[in-house]
């Protein structure tokens, strides 16, 4: 019988492993990425190389230093090979053949995201190359990267991860090829897949590779996919159709000791029948939480991917130990001056918690780090900020960020451990806040406080995303966070204006960000400050109707509001909102034939580029476009010279249907950043 991953809380301590022998060789001034500084640092060869579509920036942001570090103190000596040039394989032999394995990632972002637009347009720059220069990675990293390093040593394990693998772990829609693929362990021939914040499962992994090679059943770690040819003995299968139906009660606990995985519809079914592409989706999502989720595994053809239970999360300890770690904090030497955007960016920011519970259907934060909060400690967060003051280049006595995949989610949680562990809500704020979830500021204000307290620290910014449904359930965080963590303007993310769309992105309504609005405008007059709010909002997303975009544009001129970055939905693999996209079903409901709900998806370039230029209803640009839809739509009356008015009747000289293909197409694509991390596809951290 095959032994099942370990319940909740039973997890072995991530750094109680004894260490592999080479530890003796120490701590290494920066992974090498090279022969001759494996030579200076006494090593015959790498046990761990870890591939990476991003430039090696030895700071704990970026996902292949946390891991490389953490792989180091466990006593394994770790290479990185960095922007290989993929055409051939002699760049992954630059390090020569790994001992134990190759571990593989796109990097911090999914390399299609990376490399193009929400229009499928290609992007020309790179915010994790040096010089910001783009096409250094391929498309479908991951894959590419994974048949390189085949070739170079055949008989070398590759173990996937990251952004890029963890959200393509099954059978997924892939919008650039506008059709469902396989899982990516398949695509890229690998061994193994480590989905998540993959510390844990990484450790163990490796350890047990140290010992006993490839040749053993890992399938009693959690975190990962691997491949199987049939369900072994000891475990009795679940159908997916089930879940949502009478045989739930009888699958929630199997009374007869067996462990229970379920078979979710096969990739041949989800490829060909949308309606079990959205209750794959839906049956996915339910089996996310660590305390009560099921293995899943899913046909493809011959073999089955399994997937064992999500990864237990870290805690506070363990966060401490990883985020202390002896990163060098700058990009490797062989870049020498060349500025790498993203290092530039986060620099003097600091990571204090990962993880997030919305659970917005467009964002793949909570699919990939999970929905329980892992916060460090005020001792870990303060000692961090002393050392950029002391060590990092160009610190001016100002902290640039201090948060994580949200502003104001640290230390915040279920009130019950055991009604945390039984639950299946994709959210714990959608609806409405669930009225077991804590959420008291207090922790973070003092964090706040006493960071800005720390000598030689001017100011503490707060640039992650504020959950201002959260925020508002503690007016002395806003007032709090615009007397001092504030610099002119705080971006926000409301999305929309109208349920349709707000209901289908599990947003909460628009009377919160209003709500959010009078605290922030009161807090800035007490401070006699004049700081503003800047919301962001999605065009184009599943679930909205051409008068949803016309209503948001006219609450968006009411409140004299101007966009200049906007953003079209782009559907990334496996979040909710893209099973919609691509199925037309709706995944937060029971999917059951002939009784799911069905989702009006904006699919084609018109109406796309339509919704998006209703965002920037003031660009003159816009103007034809937007008049001949309000007249389709039966709304003339809001075309005219009046405050009332949309869009004025004339034209200015120059401007409309000359640049209207390039304008409405190219005008205010979000900063890379923004985008990236609005559609969850990148990672802070590993």
């Amino acid at each position: 019988m095959t032994k099942a991953a370990e319940p909740r809380g039973a997890a072995k301590p991530l750094f109680s492993y004894r260490k592999h022998w080479a530890h003796r060789f120490g701590v290494a001034p920066f992974l090498p990425m090279s022969r001759a500084e494996m030579e200076a640092l006494g090593w015959d060869g790498c046990d761990i190389i870890l591939v990476t579509g991003d430039a090696y920036i030895d700071h704990p942001s970026f996902g292949m230093a946390i891991i490389g570090r953490l792989l180091e103190a466990q006593g394994f000596r770790v290479g990185i090979i960095a922007q290989p040039d993929w055409r051939d394989a002699s760049a992954f032999r630059a390090l020569g053949k790994p001992n134990l394995f190759f571990g593989v990632t796109s990097g911090n972002m999914d390399s299609m995201v990376n490399r193009y637009t929400s229009d499928r347009r290609l992007r020309h720059n790179d915010s994790y190359t040096p010089g910001g220069e783009g096409g250094k990675r391929p498309d479908r990293a991951v894959i590419v990267y994974a048949q390189r390093c085949r070739e170079a040593f055949p008989e070398a394990p590759i173990l996937l991860g990251g952004i890029e693998a963890s959200l393509r772990r099954i059978a997924h829609y892939d919008y650039w090829s506008d059709k469902v693929r396989r899982s990516i362990l398949f695509d890229a021939k690998a061994d193994l897949l480590l989905y998540g914040n993959a510390e844990r499962a990484l450790v163990e992994v490796a350890h047990r590779i140290a010992k006993r090679g490839m040749a053993q059943d890992f399938s009693d770690v959690r975190g990962l996919a691997l491949a199987r040819e049939a369900t072994p003995e000891g475990w009795s299968e679940a159908s997916a159709e089930d879940i949502d139906g009478a045989d739930e009660g009888r699958i929630r606990k199997d009374e007869q000791g067996e462990n229970i995985v379920i078979r979710l519809p096969s990739f041949e079914q989800v490829a060909s029948d949308a309606e079990s592409y959205a209750r794959a989706s839906r049956v996915l999502h339910r089996e996310s939480n660590p305390g009560n989720a099921r293995a899943l595994t899913q046909r493809h053809g011959t073999r089955d991917i399994w997937l064992t239970a999500p990864p237990i999360p870290l805690t506070m300890a363990e966060m401490d130990g990883v985020y202390d770690l002896p990163f060098a904090r700058a990009p490797h030497p062989a870049y020498a001056q060349a500025k790498i955007p993203a290092w530039e960016m986060i620099r003097h920011s600091v990571t204090i918690m990962r993880g997030c519970f919305g659970g917005c259907s467009f964002c793949s934060i909570t699919e990939h780090e999970g929905r329980i909060i892992q916060s460090r400690s005020e001792g870990s967060i303060l000692k961090e900020i002393e050392t950029i003051r002391d060590k990092t280049e160009g610190f001016t006595g100002i902290i640039s960020d201090i948060g994580g995949p949200t502003a104001n989610m640290y230390r915040l949680g279920c009130k019950d451990r055991e009604t945390e562990a039984l639950c299946r809500r994709p959210s714990c704020v959608f609806p409405d806040i669930c009225k077991n979830l804590d959420t008291n500021h207090e922790s973070l204000i003092q964090l706040y406080r006493k960071a800005r307290a720390l000598p030689g620290v001017k100011k503490v910014m707060v640039a992650s995303g504020v959950r201002y449904d959260l925020a508002v359930k503690s007016p002395a965080y806003v007032r709090e966070l615009v007397e001092h963590h504030v610099g002119g303007y705080l971006k926000i993310a409301p999305e929309h204006t109208e349920s349709g769309p707000l209901s289908k992105m599990m947003k909460p309504g628009i009377g919160s960000y209003d709500r959010f609005k009078r605290l922030f405008d009161a807090a800035a007059q007490a401070a006699k400050k004049q700081y503003f709010l800047i919301p962001y909002f999605i065009a184009a997303h599943p679930g909205t109707s051409d008068e949803d975009m016309m209503n948001l544009a006219l609450w968006l001129k009411k409140n004299g509001y101007r966009a200049d970055q906007v953003q079209t939905y782009l559907p990334s693999p496996m979040a909710l909102s893209t099973a919609m996209y691509h199925s037309g079903f709706n995944p937060l409901k029971p999917v059951r034939r002939g009784a799911s709900e069905k989702v009006d998806a904006v699919k084609g370039l018109r109406q796309r580029r339509l919704h998006k230029a209703f965002l920037r209803y003031h660009d003159p640009e816009n103007w034809p476009v937007l008049r001949e839809a309000l007249k389709a739509m039966g709304r003339a009356d809001l075309i005219g010279p009046g405050k009332h008015h949309l869009v004025p009747g004339w034209q200015p000289a120059g401007t409309g249907k000359a640049g209207e293909g390039r304008r409405i197409g190219q005008t205010g694509a979000r900063p890379q950043a923004r985008e990236f991390r609005t559609n969850g596809l990148r990672s802070r951290g590993s």
